[in-house]
């Protein structure tokens, strides 16, 4: 207790500008983790949502039942569900016109999935800017206020005729905090990043390779 003590009282008596930059650390780690834990959530949503989906697209279903179900008033699609009913919905357009070749309906199916796509991976994507931002500039905030805090204490040494570790050593350790605060703001967001990254690498692919599977069996039905 005396020991979290010491450390608000440290806080307390740091100067204003670094409290000020404490403030946006603190602000900075607690929208970090609020978006990492919303984007944990998302992505665990979307995996799950394009399991179910994958195992319903090859359990031999018709097409156009799945894209009727899938259309369904009390249905909300989303994430790959939403490539495939893109790709479909411009493949069922396109068929209709009998004059338009069957290169023409594939290419045009698949645009529009691939259209989709980019909007569903920037979808996925909000709010990684802010956790690369957060991971790569809290670390300099933190010691801009550390050089700040150890700035004024040097200075209020001038005052002292006989200066010891006891008059600096308070406003040293208060400009330290600023650099511990950073770094706690600046490593969940670091590690956040670097693994949403990957997993949105690797659902990246994985719609990808759906947009091809599925282009192939629109191909299999143009020239059957």
């Amino acid at each position: 207790m005396n020991d979290e003590m010491s450390y608000i009282e440290l806080i307390a008596h740091a100067s204003v500008v670094v409290q000020i930059v404490m403030l946006i650390l603190l602000v900075a780690s607690i929208m970090s983790w609020t978006f990492i834990f919303n984007k944990l959530k998302l992505l665990k949503q979307t995996s799950h949502i394009a399991d179910e989906f994958e195992q319903e697209f090859w359990s031999g279903i018709e097409l156009s039942e799945l894209y009727r179900k899938l259309t369904a008033d009390d249905i909300e699609a989303e994430g790959i569900e939403k490539l495939f009913l893109a790709g479909y919905k411009e493949f069922s357009r396109m068929h209709q016109k009998n004059q338009v070749p069957a290169e023409i309906k594939i290419a045009s199916a698949q645009k529009a999935m691939e259209i989709e796509l980019s909007r569903e991976m920037e979808r996925l994507e909000e709010n990684l800017p802010f956790l690369a931002t957060v991971g790569s500039t809290s670390p300099y905030i933190g010691l801009f206020g550390t050089v700040w805090g150890i700035m004024t204490a040097f200075r209020a040494l001038g005052n002292v005729k006989q200066a010891t570790l006891a008059h600096v050593a308070p406003g040293i350790a208060e400009a330290l905090i600023a650099t511990a605060i950073g770094l706690f703001a600046a490593i969940p967001a670091v590690i956040a990043y670097n693994r949403f990254s990957a997993r949105l690498d690797n659902l990246s692919g994985r719609y990808e390779m759906f947009i091809d599977e599925f282009t192939v069996l629109l191909q299999r039905q143009v020239y059957n």
